[in-house]
C-alpha cells in the first residue's frame, strides 16, 4: 500500500466518447471525460440545486480497459474509484493542467438504471460450450461458473436477495441455466 496518495470515489456522468488504445508493445488503456456535479436539496426553496461541475479525465489500464470500452457510452451514469493526479502540457495558448483519475474500479451507477454483468475470462484455449464469445484481444466472455457455491433451493424466487453473509452463499439473480467456464 502506498502512502501520501489521494484515492477517491467519484459519482457522475460519462461526458465524452469512450476511447480505447491498444497497440503493439503498449499497455492497453481506455480513457473518457467524466463530469461530476454536487447536488443538494434546498429546504427553503423545496428544490434540488446544482453546484459547480468538475471535469476529470478517467484512465483505466490493462484488462479493465477493454471492459470499460465495451460497457460505457457517453451519457452513462458512472461510479469511478481511483487515484487522483494531474497531467500538465503545453498548448498553443499556454500551459494546461487536467485532473486525471487512474481508475482501479469503474461501473454503472445503478441508482439510474439496471445493468447485466458478463465475466471476462482470458484463456488460451477454446471457449467452453455454451454462450461464450471471444473479443478482439482473445478474452472470452462466458457465463460464470458458480458450481463452487451452495445450491439455491427451490424456495427462492428469481430476483430475491439471499443473505450474503458467510462463505459460499449465493446472492443475487439468476436468469436461465448456468454454464461452466473452462480456464486453461
Amino acid at each position: 500500500m502506498s502512502t501520501h496518495s489521494l484515492d477517491l470515489t467519484l459519482v457522475g456522468w460519462v461526458g465524452s466518447d469512450v476511447r480505447h488504445f491498444n497497440g503493439p508493445g503498449t499497455v492497453p488503456f481506455t480513457s473518457f471525460r467524466m463530469a461530476s456535479t454536487r447536488r443538494w436539496f434546498d429546504r427553503r426553496e423545496g428544490a434540488w440545486r446544482d453546484g459547480r461541475t468538475e471535469w476529470f479525465t478517467v484512465k483505466i489500464w490493462r484488462s479493465g480497459a477493454l471492459n470499460v470500452a465495451e460497457s460505457l457510452r457517453k451519457g452513462d451514469p458512472v461510479v469511478v474509484h481511483g487515484r487522483l493526479s494531474t497531467e500538465e502540457w503545453q498548448a498553443d495558448d499556454g500551459p494546461r493542467t487536467s485532473l486525471v483519475v487512474e481508475a482501479s474500479a469503474v461501473g454503472h451507477d445503478l441508482t439510474f438504471g439496471t445493468s447485466r454483468f458478463a465475466r471476462t475470462v482470458s484463456t488460451g484455449a477454446d471457449a467452453a460450450d455454451g454462450e461464450a464469445g471471444t473479443d478482439a484481444d482473445g478474452a472470452t466472455r462466458a457465463p460464470v461458473d458458480v458450481t463452487g457455491f451452495v445450491e439455491a433451493g427451490d424456495d427462492l424466487v428469481p430476483g430475491e436477495h439471499v443473505d450474503d453473509e458467510g462463505p459460499g452463499v449465493v446472492s443475487g439473480r439468476v436468469d436461465g441455466p448456468l454454464a461452466p467456464v473452462v480456464v486453461a
